[in-house]
């Protein structure tokens, strides 16, 4: 081997044990930031205390001690002279000499005072403090090793001094952290301001002391770190302070943080969806069993099965319309499914004229929530022993029953004569589940105050549900539970449009999810549907008969007792029941409305429905396209 040989491996290994030194040093610098930030803080407390106006009131304080003292001193001197010169405690040098000596006492304990006053506001460098402190046992080391004959007293002291100047030295290191070379610019920033040595310097002043991160992993979703907690910190109290973390990190306003307990009691998970793993997906369009989205965490699509009561919130461009189409789409594209849209709105009811039972004004929404109620007792009627709902076939078919706006709803309930609209709903949220008539309640305002767009009644019955940007916190524990905000689940910073949180039951997490966008031309261009009517609006037309079999008329005849001819035979009507005939009493005694004939008749809301659908289906009753009931043409009274 040759000189440059020989001098070229001394050098790779000179500069490999640098290498190797400088990653140890920043490894250990995160642990000792701590220390060197309390001490930078600390010294440069003490050097902003010593100006020049502190140095004068310490002089001052100084001169007034000394003063002070002496004159103490003096005191006693004469206190002292006092009993000597007279044995009578209550002779009248005595008590002046004691007076004296009191008042000395006190100014001397006042001059003490404003003497440590001074001394806090114009207090010692930090090093002549560490100096002194390190003396007081390096002496006393010095002299154990020279009485010991023993060396460990001095280099025990000797390494506690370098022990603690390396502890600082290192601590004020500055790192740099490794960034790998596929991240975006914004997910370079977040990860330097991950990096352990970075947040430990800056984390006090932020009000996260005694919190550190591991460093930052980039995952399909985006960027998650561990963060151990120590001291007083718990996740819950971590977490309360996203707004310092969000500061601290620099990250803009929309990026969705979540922070969520670690694996242990002393962790917590900070993840930031700087990505997702929907990028790339397509999702336009719609097609028979398409996903309604996808998952932005895992990338798996999300299907949002037929059949299922949902609650879908979502502030004024969101997305809401275009997201809920597709599921729309679905629950009227077989020959077993039928929808109907409640629209006040009316926008996007036109879109889906061709292929629903569409109601827009009061009085279409009353007459149709009708005679869905009717329908579900129906329904109810027919579920055989043994099954919890009732089989869905082209006779029966699943009914979607869509609201677009629900706060419009509640709003046209209250109009005069309407009431009876959300009576109607909250019996369909309660019972018609296993009727197969499903409610999916959409709402922009989803608060349960007077002017909001969610009936308390309605949304104790739902389960499913899903929001995209909402407005306010306030509106996501609305939707997903008081502790919402707690947990995390922050609907209101939600990106829009299209982003949503999906929950599929009360003790399940929200999943976040992109949402497929379907447009109102692709709705017009689905092909036509069977639109779902119930055929009941009125009587049968009488079929004529010849006159010669005509029915003879119906006549009371008085019994004649004994051997009279019995009576020619006539065709009398089948006996109606006691609610069956209750019923027809009330309407000819004016009661036109449903609601009407349950105050007249005094019969269950759920009786009167039944009885008024058989009697309408008899013939005996007449059901306008309004809802009003009235006695049918011809009808008989026996």
């Amino acid at each position: 081997m040759d000189r440059t040989e020989a001098w070229s491996k001394i050098a790779g290994g000179t500069k490999t044990a640098r290498l190797n030194t400088a990653r140890a040093l920043d490894s250990v610098a995160p642990l000792c930031a701590p220390l060197a930030a309390r001490w930078d803080a600390e010294a440069d407390r003490r050097r902003k205390l010593r100006t020049p106006e502190n140095l004068k009131k310490l002089m001052e304080a100084q001169r007034n001690h000394t003063s002070a003292r002496a004159l103490a001193a003096r005191a006693r001197t004469d206190l002292t002279r006092a009993r000597k010169d007279s044995r009578n405690p209550l002779s009248a040098g005595r008590r002046a000499a004691a007076t004296a000596n009191r008042a000395a006492k006190k100014g001397q304990k006042s001059a003490r005072a404003g003497l440590s006053a001074a001394r806090r506001e114009y207090p010692a460098t930090l090093g002549a403090v560490a100096t002194a402190a390190h003396a007081g046992h390096t002496l006393p080391a010095g002299i154990a090793t020279w009485a010991m004959a023993s060396p460990w007293p001095v280099a025990t002291s000797a390494a506690l001094i370098a022990g603690n100047a390396a502890a600082v030295l290192v601590g004020r290191r500055s790192v740099t952290a490794a960034v790998p070379d596929d991240l975006t610019a914004e997910e370079r920033r977040l990860v330097e301001r991950l990096d352990p040595s970075y947040w430990v310097q800056h984390a006090e002043e932020r009000g996260l002391a005694g919190t550190v991160p591991s460093p930052a992993e980039l995952t399909p979703a985006g960027l998650v770190t561990q963060v151990r907690l120590d001291g007083r910190w718990k996740p819950s109290s971590f977490r309360a302070k996203h707004e310092e973390i969000r500061a601290m990190l620099g990250a803009r306003t929309d990026l969705r943080m979540e922070i969520k307990p670690g694996s242990h009691g002393d962790r917590a998970t900070i993840t930031l969806r700087t990505r997702s793993a929907a990028d790339g997906v397509e999702l336009t369009g719609w097609t028979p069993g398409a996903p309604w989205g996808v998952d932005t965490v895992t990338g798996e699509p999300v299907m949002v099965p037929l059949g299922r009561r949902m609650l879908i919130a979502g502030t004024s461009g969101s997305g809401k319309s275009w997201s809920t189409r597709a599921l729309l789409a679905e629950a009227s594209e077989t020959e077993d499914h039928r929808l109907v849209v409640i629209d006040p709105k009316r926008v996007e009811a036109l879109n889906w004229e061709h292929r629903a039972l569409t109601a827009v004004r009061a009085d279409d929404v009353l007459s149709v929530s009708d005679l869905l109620v009717v329908e579900m007792h129906e329904r109810l009627e027919e579920i055989p022993r043994g099954r919890d709902t009732i089989a869905v076939t082209p006779a029966r078919p699943r009914i979607t029953v869509f609201v677009d706006e629900g706060a419009e709803v509640i709003s046209m309930a209250r109009e005069k004569g309407h009431g009876r609209i959300m009576d109607n709903f909250r019996t369909l949220a309660r019972m018609a589940r296993a009727a197969e008539i499903i409610l999916i309640w959409a709402t922009q305002k989803p608060t349960m105050d007077k002017n909001g767009g969610i009936d308390p009644q309605i949304s104790a019955q739902i389960t499913y549900r899903a929001a995209l940007a909402l407005s306010t916190s306030s509106e996501s524990r609305v939707v997903f539970g008081e502790d919402a905000t707690e947990r995390g689940w922050h609907a209101h910073d939600l990106p829009m449009p299209g982003v949503a949180l999906l929950r599929s039951g009360p003790k399940v997490a929200p999943h976040p999810i992109r949402t497929r966008a379907f447009s109102p031309a692709d709705v017009i261009a689905l092909p036509d549907r069977p639109i779902w009517h119930r055929q009941t609006a009125a009587a049968p037309a009488p079929v004529p008969v010849p006159a010669e079999s005509a029915r003879p008329a119906l006549r009371l005849v008085k019994d004649a007792g004994g051997g009279g001819a019995a009576p020619p035979a006539a065709s009398v009507p089948a006996p109606r029941s006691d609610a069956e005939s209750a019923v027809l009493d009330a309407v000819r005694a004016g009661a036109v409305r449903q609601k009407d004939v349950v105050t007249a008749s005094g019969l269950a809301k759920g009786t009167v429905s039944k009885t008024v659908a058989r009697l309408v289906e008899r013939g005996e009753l007449v059901r306008a396209e309004d809802g009003s009931l009235s006695i049918a043409a011809g009808e008989v009274s026996a």
